[in-house]
């Protein structure tokens, strides 16, 4: 009996062994040593583990999956540069990152084969590309994350969009405070810091994934006066749930950081078991309304894909009426308004 339950878990370990080998072969795996702690403190199956352990059913595309869910690649007039909306741009200066998430909607070239970082000539096109268009009022570093760059290479692409007259606002998205927070350094701060106003947005799915050193490195940001903003991806078996969605969207606001928003996961090739239906997702947010404060709603929205950028798809509280409108409140009860 006990020489049968042991073969069978070997037999379960070498097959897991084998499905992490098959998913690397096609796309990026890296678990970094703070979220490996928290996966083995968490059950098998727990919240983190599902986002950052390679899964066998990465390897089967579904129906209306994408290699380019978002539509990157027609808004791309330079290397290393999205131009979807007019005012504002994505510079993307790495394609590798701390962690990668299982669901990445880049991870057909996010982490691949190749050079990590944007060559410095394809750099230098793309910051003469936000020079010569004018309208560009903001700049958002993604990737990849910005933040796995050195302080030293990170100052320089700053200091370049400073001097930029028309750029006046620049964004981060990362996901490095909470995975690999040692990377918060006081160096790595001080560059953001005088890159003012810059914002960082940061990426996170659960409650648990804000560890003490986490919290600590997003205390470090906000302390040196960089307003933080969260967005987070409705993730199947992760937070589609009021009870685990309500923990994380607070658990942001008690560190300071405004949810800004709740994306519906994207077609991405491989993630079909993380998406949920956009019914269920907006139930969820318009339950939200009752039970978070003001300061914890995040607009839910979807990246339509082939390029045609993100819209709001949460729930209608108002119908029209020939003589007004009702509106919705928190309770699902509606209301005239004349």
């Amino acid at each position: 009996m006990a020489t049968g339950i042991k073969n069978g878990r070997t037999s379960q370990i070498l097959q897991f062994a084998h499905d992490i080998d098959a998913v690397a072969e096609r796309y990026a795996v890296a678990i970094t040593p703070l979220m490996q702690e928290l996966i083995d403190a968490e059950r098998s199956d727990g919240p983190i583990s599902k986002q950052f352990v390679p899964d066998a059913r990465e390897l089967d595309s579904a129906h209306g999956e994408l290699a380019d869910p978002v539509g990157d690649g027609p808004h791309a007039p330079v290397p290393g540069i999205v131009h979807r909306y007019p005012d504002r741009v994505l510079l993307m200066p790495t394609k590798i990152c701390a962690a990668y998430c299982r669901f990445c909607f880049r991870r057909e070239t996010v982490g691949q084969q190749g050079e990590a970082l944007l060559p410095a000539r394809e750099l230098a096109a793309a910051l003469q590309y936000i020079r010569e268009h004018e309208e560009i009022w903001e700049v958002i570093l993604s990737g990849g994350d910005p933040l796995v760059l050195s302080p030293r290479r990170l100052d320089k692409i700053l200091t370049e969009l400073r001097e930029i007259a028309h750029v006046r606002v620049v964004r981060v998205h990362t996901r490095v405070p909470l995975v690999a927070p040692e990377k918060i350094t006081r160096e790595l701060t001080e560059v953001l810091r005088k890159a003012a106003p810059l914002f960082v947005v940061l990426h996170a799915n659960h409650a648990d994934e804000f560890a003490p050193q986490g919290q600590a490195a997003c205390a470090r940001l906000v302390d040196a006066g960089i307003p933080m903003l969260g967005q987070s991806v409705l993730l199947r078996g992760v937070n589609d749930n009021a009870a685990a969605l309500e923990a994380l969207l607070r658990r942001q606001v008690e560190n300071r950081i405004k949810p800004y928003y709740l994306h519906h996961a994207d077609r991405a090739n491989g993630t079909a078991h993380f998406r949920t239906g956009l019914a269920q997702g907006r139930a969820l947010t318009a339950g939200l309304r009752g039970r978070v404060s003001g300061i914890c709603q995040p607009a839910y929205v979807l990246d339509i894909p082939g390029g045609h950028g993100k819209s709001p798809v949460g729930p209608d509280y108002v119908r029209e009426r020939s003589d007004g409108v009702d509106v919705r409140d928190v309770n699902g009860c509606w209301h005239a308004y004349e």
